[in-house]
């Protein structure tokens, strides 16, 4: 029986004598670092380049029909693993060291390790909870491909797409629990099944995805499954809610606005419907979301279907431009807007926002000379 070790070890010594400079770290993971391996299992080993020649050093190779993968991992990608930005932290987490350039590159290595303990530290809990969020985005377009041939019978295509939303469900519930995979799909149930913050039918419908023979079962569960996912990353994201603060979270935003609103002024006395209805939408939705940051802390996520963030818009009586666009008559939203312009700015100012209006250049240029010198 190979013993792969044996393997490593030649090809450490190829690495000593041709890529001494080149190559800074190398080390193994999976089933023979946590001493699950089997008869079949092969060494899954990386090494990180020092140097662009350093990746001359990858090879892929059999050797007693066993599959070796000598890949290279650059420090920019172990640095994303050990931010858990790339799922597969357990690489930089959980290996062991079988070579190692300098004292300088094991220190480096190390601090990725520190790294990794640094992001389950609760202060990070908000952070990884919008990388939750961001993954969650991106499950969507499979759910549209199912939806686009819901006609269809094809197990193998909604197989496929439910694949990809399974596994990027399963990663966002990583991230929300601040934790990552030690093993790979299909080995890691055990693990997925102990996190503490997952959805209540969570092994119901990973069963129901896996087994289902119809493909309209295949794409219910999948819903079902984001759709609950979808439900504890909200609530996660409001348990970072903080007091409201408008002072530091709107510095500049009226300055910024008051320029699109005044697009859309102009649009409507020119008649200019086009960029009236581009203008008008864009900025009441914007500035619904920047009076939702300025409450909470937190943007809203662009995954809630019932856009709760226009509430607090709706509450302060601002006008709907929206409901106002009429390509014949745009003298009801010129109107509204103007209203909208001095309404915003005399809320933001009653929560101590500064806004820097000046009423002359001469004004303006005092107020450089003092900022200067303050």
């Amino acid at each position: 029986m190979l013993n792969v070790f044996d393997v490593s070890d030649a090809l450490v010594n190829h690495i000593r004598t041709h890529f001494s400079d080149d190559i800074a770290i190398i080390a193994y993971y999976g089933s023979y670092a946590q001493g699950t391996a089997t008869k079949r299992s092969d060494l899954d080993f990386f090494f990180i380049p020092a140097t662009s020649d350093g990746y001359r050093a990858s090879i892929q190779f059999i050797v007693n029909d066993i599959s070796f993968d000598f890949w290279p991992i650059g420090w920019e990608r172990a640095e994303k693993m050990a931010l858990m930005e790339d799922s597969k932290t357990t690489i930089i987490a959980d290996s062991r060291i079988l070579y190692v350039r300098s004292d300088e590159d094991h220190a480096r290595f190390m601090k990725l390790r520190e790294k990794i303990n640094d992001m389950q530290d609760p202060k990070n809990g908000q952070h990884l909870t919008e990388r939750a969020e961001a993954l969650l985005h991106d499950v969507y377009v499979h759910l549209y491909k199912m939806r686009r041939n819901e006609e269809s019978d094809s197990l193998t295509l909604f197989r496929i797409e439910a694949y990809e939303v399974l596994t990027k469900v399963l990663e966002c519930l990583a991230l929300l629990n601040q934790t990552f995979y030690t093993k790979g799909w299909g080995k890691n149930m055990d693990q997925i099944m102990r996190l503490p913050l997952k959805p209540a039918r969570l092994e119901m419908l990973i069963d129901a995805i896996m087994t289902a023979k119809v493909a309209s079962k295949v794409r219910q569960a999948c819903e079902e499954l984001v759709s609950d996912t979808l439900e504890l990353v909200l609530i996660k994201k409001e348990t970072y809610t903080t007091s409201p603060s408008y002072p530091d979270r709107m510095l500049g935003y009226y300055e910024e606005v008051k320029g699109v609103l005044d697009k859309v002024v102009t649009a409507c006395e020119k008649n200019d419907y086009s960029t009236a209805f581009y203008g008008a939408i864009g900025v009441q939705d914007q500035i619904a979301h920047f009076l939702y940051f300025a409450e909470k802390g937190h943007w809203p996520s662009p995954l809630d279907h019932t856009m709760v963030y226009l509430d607090l818009y709706k509450e302060l009586g601002f006008p709907n431009l929206i409901n106002l666009l009429n390509p014949d008559d745009l003298t009801p939203l010129q109107t509204a807007i103007e209203n909208l312009d001095k309404l915003l700015e005399c809320h933001l100012k009653n929560h101590e926002v500064k806004v820097n209006r000046f009423a002359s250049l001469e004004e303006f240029k005092a107020f450089l000379i003092i900022k200067q010198t303050s």
